[in-house]
């Protein structure tokens, strides 16, 4: 068989090891030292923007701090986009809240503002005017940032960016996770640069970042002895996680040049098979990493489905994936409120994800356009 080509794999530099055997030569083997403040200093540098980096042991934890912040709490309401993984939505249920699900927009296949509206106005009209609202831009595209941020304000709720996936993406020039109140970043394995597992909170204040390093390091009062005022949480990023993530950061240009160097390929790959269409900018006031490159397929025109494309894939041993399935299709999330159309159901039904990783080879390459010949018949 084939060797195994993946969907988004780490991608180390080499570069990590000496911040490793820094943190060990130091003793620093836990969580704090020089790497937290480094890397916290080189996120806050990356995103060019006077903001205050908290650096987590996931994004969901970095989720999780920043609906603490907002003050949600149990019996609240947030409004979560639907077209998302899981992670985007569970640290509302963790705070004893309802997400209130929104569809997608076609362009961008995020948050749709007119629906967003339409929930927002509606659950105030039920008695319930929503605690945050969690835009996500979907495998690095930014959202109609001008507009969400628009609606947002006009009701005074606040905005968290789920920019797990948008590392190295901007909007009007303007990185994502810096337009809201709260930025969520990932640096799971699968991610543009990894600290094998880890995440970042973007903070607007020093005020929400300082509470933000209190709740993550168990919310321990400042007393001589151990005296907790306040439920904390064991969310802080290691230093040694860290020092892999200031080594990822040096190569993380090169990381997105590549990332968009495969969406590229796929540009070219599909552009004479009728009925497949990439995901890609609106516009120029977009800049997505392209973190995972994406087609829908139609069927009726191309005469094949999203799942003989995989099925195919399967066969040769390249890993592909259906796009996230709907949150409000999902059974633990059945009883949530949901507004919109069906644009993010039929992005599911005929969407595709496809190998995206910087360190692809020509090889597969090659393998994936032959194996999309094949299937298509060109």
């Amino acid at each position: 068989m084939n060797p195994r080509i993946w969907l988004s794999t780490p991608h180390l530099s080499g570069n990590e090891l000496k911040y490793i055997q820094d943190a060990f030569q130091k003793n620093w083997v836990t969580s704090i030292g020089e790497n937290i403040d480094g890397f916290e200093e080189d996120i806050q540098h990356q995103l060019n923007i006077n903001c205050h980096i908290v650096a987590l042991n996931s994004a969901t934890a970095a989720l999780h701090l920043a609906l603490i912040e907002c003050g949600v709490g149990h019996g609240d309401e947030v409004i979560c986009q639907s077209m998302t993984f899981s992670a985007s939505a569970n640290p509302i249920a963790y705070q004893g809240a309802t997400p209130v699900f929104v569809d997608s927009e076609p362009s961008t296949w995020n948050i749709c503002p007119q629906a967003l509206e339409e929930a927002i106005q509606d659950r105030i009209s039920k008695g319930k005017t929503p605690k945050a609202i969690v835009a996500v831009y979907l495998y690095g595209m930014p959202f109609k940032v001008d507009e969400v941020q628009a609606i947002a304000q006009k009701y005074n709720i606040p905005l968290i960016e789920d920019a797990a996936e948008a590392l190295g993406s901007t909007y009007k020039g303007k990185a994502c996770g810096t337009f809201g109140r709260f930025g969520v970043l990932s640096f799971n394995g699968n991610k543009i640069i990894t600290t094998s597992g880890g995440g970042a909170l973007v903070c607007q204040t020093q005020e929400d970042k300082d509470k933000a390093v209190f709740l993550s390091t168990q919310a321990r009062d400042n007393a001589p002895h151990y005296q907790h005022s306040h439920i904390g949480y064991n969310y802080r990023m290691s230093n040694i996680s860290a020092g892999i993530g200031r080594g990822q950061m040096e190569v993380l240009k090169d990381r997105v040049e590549a990332r968009r160097k495969m969406h590229h390929f796929y540009l070219n790959l599909f552009q004479d098979i009728d009925g497949v269409e990439v995901f890609h900018e609106p516009n120029e006031d977009y800049y997505s990493n392209h973190w995972l490159s994406a087609i829908t397929i139609d069927s009726a025109i191309a005469g094949k489905t999203r799942e003989d494309l995989r099925l195919a894939f399967l066969d040769d041993n390249i890993e592909s994936r259906p796009l996230w399935k709907p949150m409000h299709l999902q059974p633990v999330f059945a009883n949530s409120p949901y507004y919109g159309g069906k644009v993010s159901e039929t992005l599911f039904e005929n969407g595709l994800c496809l190998p995206s990783g910087s360190n692809l080879t020509d090889e597969d390459r090659q393998r994936i356009a032959n194996k999309v010949r094949e299937v298509f018949g060109v």
